[in-house]
């Protein structure tokens, strides 16, 4: 099943990441993107939306509270979402091995993109 993952910027601020559903006007399963400056640049981490509350990928955003859509997401941002819903590996190499993403139990830690 393909998923309309899509990126938006909530009316608090937040940059959410999830799945479209058109009928209900909803961002379902979403996940909070934060970015963290690090000496080599910035970060990304990927986080339940109810973190450190609520460890799953579970529950939903109305449209109503969304202020910006964005026209793009990187494929690589929806691939490692859909890895931490699914706790399934779609791609290989990047951010796995020692240090790396754990997606066995996602909810153990936060996801970091680099």
């Amino acid at each position: 099943m393909a998923y309309d993952i899509r990126m938006a910027k909530l009316v608090s601020g937040e940059t959410v990441l999830g799945k479209f559903d058109a009928e209900a006007s909803e961002i379902k399963e979403p996940a909070v993107l934060q970015t963290l400056p690090t000496q080599q640049g910035v970060q990304m981490m990927l986080m339940p939306f109810g973190y450190p509350f609520d460890n799953a990928f579970t529950g939903a955003v109305p449209m109503r509270h969304v202020i910006y859509e964005y026209r793009n997401c990187p494929e690589e941002l929806k691939t490692k979402y859909l890895e931490a819903c699914s706790n399934l590996t779609l791609s290989s190499g990047g951010f796995g091995g020692p240090g790396g993403v754990n997606l066995k139990n996602p909810g153990a830690s936060p996801l970091l993109l680099k």
